[in-house]
């Protein structure tokens, strides 16, 4: 089983490091604006991504039923 930086070297890395700069501040800004504490602000942030993801999952099975009936 690959490991999240195994074959990709420095640019795996450099991107690790990114996603975690954009999610501090996507965290940071929701503590800022709604003014909670920055646990309150990860939980609002991760259900955010949560309903986000299971928007589409739904949005995915929706089209993929007509797909489907055709074959």
């Amino acid at each position: 089983m690959p490991t999240l930086l195994q074959g990709r070297g420095i640019g795996g890395i450099v991107s690790w490091f990114i996603r975690i700069v954009i999610y501090d501040i996507c965290v940071t800004t929701i503590q800022e604006v709604l003014g909670v504490g920055r646990m309150t602000a990860l939980f609002i942030f991760l259900g955010i991504l949560l309903a986000l993801s299971i928007g589409g999952w739904m949005l995915r099975r929706r089209m993929s039923r007509p797909a489907d009936s055709d074959i």
